[in-house]
């Protein structure tokens, strides 16, 4: 018998996904529009998300709104739910990055990852809910990270603020089960985006020194991302919920670094 390749299709299905505007948010958004999702896309910067919805085919919404401020993910739901009765899929993307050694953190510091990274995260999600359930169930995926599952230098709050989203992950995935409704997390890890693009440019050896520690031997794309997303998004995960994908080229479990220890 042949082998029948099995194509992700969401036709059909809204998604929402926070920060769109660029980088693997913007590969996110790209990817499920081109399986047949309308994607909804959130921004700070409405002309942001606005330059995303051109590559975009299945009649895009753009909801711009800053996640960081109190009230705004509950409100953001809201909108959603006003404006188009929930989503079917809820990708969680957006999120601050922070290093700073442990001398020189501030609370300040650590307020403002954690309102965006864990905070405006959970009320979006937990504002969006109801609604999913009314639908049917759903899929929701929160981007988390590499930092939360490996002890990065210079990066205590920026950690323990995706460690907070891979646990939210499984305890919403437990309460949510029965409901239809999977939750699952991806953990990037060294991928070229903006946020990496000064320093890949500025620090001498930095990407063959990031390199190094990677066990496929190169950085990811937000493509990477964006691909994983996709499988969660769709019915091929079904029975996947609770989990915390790292796709990180092997950065968090592998030993990848440097050279063997023995001679082949």
């Amino acid at each position: 018998m042949g082998h029948t390749k099995r194509m992700i299709d969401l036709q059909g299905k809204k998604a929402l996904v926070t920060g769109a505007s660029r980088g693997i948010g913007e590969a996110i958004a790209v990817a499920l529009d081109a399986a047949g999702a309308q994607v909804i896309l959130n921004s700070r910067k409405r002309e942001d998300i606005e330059r995303v919805a051109t590559q975009l085919s299945n009649d895009p919404q753009l909801l711009p709104a800053d996640l960081a401020t109190p009230g705004a993910g509950t409100a953001l739901a809201e909108q959603v739910i006003a404006e188009h009765d929930g989503v079917d899929i809820l990708v969680n993307n957006a999120g601050i990055a922070m290093r700073r050694t442990p001398n020189e953190l501030s609370e300040a510091d650590v307020d403002d990852v954690l309102n965006i990274n864990v905070r405006g995260l959970i009320m979006l999600s937990v504002g969006l809910g109801d609604s999913m359930i009314e639908r049917g169930g759903g899929s929701i995926i929160n981007i988390s990270s590499v930092a939360g599952l490996i002890g990065p230098l210079g990066r205590v709050a920026y950690s323990a603020s995706k460690g907070a989203v891979d646990a939210l992950t499984r305890a919403l995935a437990a309460d949510w089960g029965r409901f239809g409704i999977r939750v699952n997390s991806v953990a990037p890890g060294i991928i070229t985006t903006d946020m990496w693009e000064e320093s890949r440019q500025t620090v001498p050896g930095l990407i063959e020194k990031m390199e190094a520690g990677v066990s496929l031997r190169r950085w990811g794309a937000s493509k990477d991302i964006a691909d994983v997303v996709l499988f969660l998004a769709s019915d091929m995960s079904s029975y996947v919920t609770g989990e915390t994908i790292a796709v990180d080229g092997g950065m968090a479990k592998v030993r990848g670094g440097g050279e063997p220890e023995y001679k082949v």
